[in-house]
């Protein structure tokens, strides 16, 4: 059979004729781009808004650190030797008793004033014996008949003790609430014995809660050495607030 002429051309010559004819039905977009859509034209007037843009989150706020409560009033620590003065202040506690507690000070007599029995007289006394003497007040007026006292120290006095004589640095020094001081820490405060210091005969005069003074006479310079029985942490050499200690001279 005889084909038309159209049919005779070869495929190359047939395929720029069809281009030639129409673009589109070639598949060749008008501005090059075989096979891509044509874009949208963008109309006039304001440009397009640029899209959002993704703000990251603001980091959380750092916790502040927790911050230990600051100790109560009167939470201190006390040396088992430790002694009631004037004007100490405390709180008197009764088990299971909360309308007898009471806050009071050691007056001028060394009493303190307690709900029912009145002045009970704690100065001069550890914090165990001032508890046992007051538990025994409310014994003894039968208001209790097993009472549990506690007591809580709120404020102490000013504490000192004085060492004069023959030491190289006399003078008044403060007593430790949280720990004990003997006559033997107090002579190594005060720079210890001068040359011609009686080390052997040191005195150390206390007053009781009636300001009647007892004296004893303590040999230091043994207990320093080691050649005393006495050890120098011996309870007998505690210092008490008030006490002073004079250390004589030697006799030539």
């Amino acid at each position: 059979m005889k084909l038309p002429p159209l049919f005779r051309l070869g495929p190359a010559l047939l395929a720029g004729l069809l281009l030639a004819i129409d673009p589109l039905a070639a598949g060749i977009s008008p501005h090059g781009n075989s096979g891509a859509a044509t874009p949208a034209p963008v109309p006039a007037g304001n440009p397009p808004a640029p899209a959002p843009v993704a703000v990251p989150a603001a980091p959380s706020a750092t916790p502040a650190p927790s911050v230990a409560p600051a100790p109560a009033s009167g939470s201190y620590s006390f040396a088992p030797s430790y002694t009631f003065t004037t004007t100490d202040a405390l709180t008197v506690t009764v088990y299971d008793e909360g309308d007898l507690d009471t806050t009071t000070r050691v007056d001028t007599t060394g009493c303190v004033n307690l709900k029912l029995v009145g002045k009970v007289r704690i100065a001069g006394l550890t914090i165990s014996e001032a508890q046992t003497v007051i538990e025994r007040a409310y014994q003894d007026q039968r208001y209790l008949r097993k009472p549990q006292v506690t007591i809580n120290i709120q404020t102490v006095a000013t504490r000192e003790v004085s060492i004069q004589g023959q030491v190289k640095a006399p003078g008044r020094y403060p007593l430790p609430i949280e720990t004990s001081l003997s006559v033997v820490d107090l002579v190594t405060k005060a720079g210890g014995f001068t040359d011609i210091a009686a080390g052997n005969r040191v005195s150390i005069t206390h007053f009781d809660g009636e300001g009647r003074p007892q004296t004893k006479i303590v040999n230091v310079d043994a207990i320093i050495k080691g050649r005393d029985t006495i050890k120098a942490n011996d309870q007998s050499l505690m210092l008490q607030p008030g006490d002073i200690v004079f250390v004589p001279e030697t006799f030539i």
